[in-house]
């Protein structure tokens, strides 16, 4: 609606995750740089974690786009509800026909998995929202986790989920897989000068070059998100909306506040005049 009126090639705040729009954010440069190193040193199970909104999607996505030539990818999107569900997904982005007799199907992964290594080839698997796994299918990664050669790893397990699966994986009777997950990295929320840069790039990358945001206005949406990538987008998106719609080009303290206030999970300012402050915590 707006992209006219302020000279914008792309949705600058779209809360589809484009890659296009990745900016170099130091906890998701450190996510992405781990799991590739772990991928390269041949480890078995790798865990990414963050809270709702920190950019577990997009950070999925880049390395989708990131990986070496010599890894094949199974992407799972949708946490399964048992292990036999979990091993009948995998066998189908390995382009298996799931073996009828659930007793043979782990047995048939493994057989592709050795003859795509024999040909060069690993296979990376991304779990996303791992948080919402099963027992039964946290135990069905663990399992598929032990199958190997004598020499290396023949799959390799990127859970990506939120920091309840770090709850999950602290249980007694998870332990074991526990124990198994080698590399760690947390997406974390974004510092004030973390945000104004995110929201600066994203500007830049949609081809605007002018001042919208102010640094007072970047602080408030940085208390009011509190450091949230998603949380930042819907309020730079509704205060730009605001924006337009009274005809102006710079963001005011209005029209981030009906931003701030339109947006759950928000926190609101206790006072707005002269300036938004004293921030609640919900």
């Amino acid at each position: 609606m707006y992209l006219e009126h302020f000279g914008f090639s792309q949705q600058p705040f779209s809360l589809t995750p484009n890659t296009s729009l990745f900016h170099a954010l130091p906890s998701h440069i450190e996510a992405i740089q781990t799991v590739l190193a772990a991928l390269q040193m041949g480890e078995g199970i790798t865990q990414v974690s963050g809270e709702v909104g920190t950019g577990k999607t997009l950070v999925c996505r880049m390395l989708m786009n990131q990986l070496p030539d010599h890894f094949d990818l199974a992407y799972l999107p949708t946490p399964a509800c048992s292990g036999i569900e979990l091993k009948g997904s995998l066998a189908k982005e390995l382009s298996l026909l799931p073996n009828s007799d659930h007793a043979l199907l782990t047995e048939q992964i493994q057989d592709e998995l050795i003859s795509r290594r024999l040909n060069g080839q690993s296979v990376v698997v991304l779990l996303d929202e791992a948080q919402a796994l099963s027992d039964d299918a946290l135990e069905a990664i663990r399992l598929l986790g032990n199958l190997e050669t004598e020499q290396e790893k023949l799959l390799h397990i990127v859970l990506l989920g939120q920091p309840e699966l770090d709850q999950r994986l602290a249980q007694h009777q998870l332990r074991q897989l526990r124990q198994r997950i080698t590399f760690r990295a947390v997406l974390r929320p974004l510092s004030l000068a973390e945000t104004v840069a995110y929201i600066q790039h994203r500007l830049y990358q949609a081809g605007y070059t002018d001042m919208v945001f102010s640094l007072s206005i970047c602080r408030a949406i940085w208390y009011a998100s509190g450091g949230t990538p998603r949380l930042i987008n819907q309020l730079c998106h509704k205060s730009l909306l605001a924006t337009f719609c009274e005809q102006q080009y710079i963001v005011s303290k209005k029209a981030v506040l009906m931003a701030i206030r339109d947006t759950l999970g928000a926190k609101q300012p206790k006072w707005s005049f002269p300036i938004l402050w004293g921030w609640s915590h919900s």
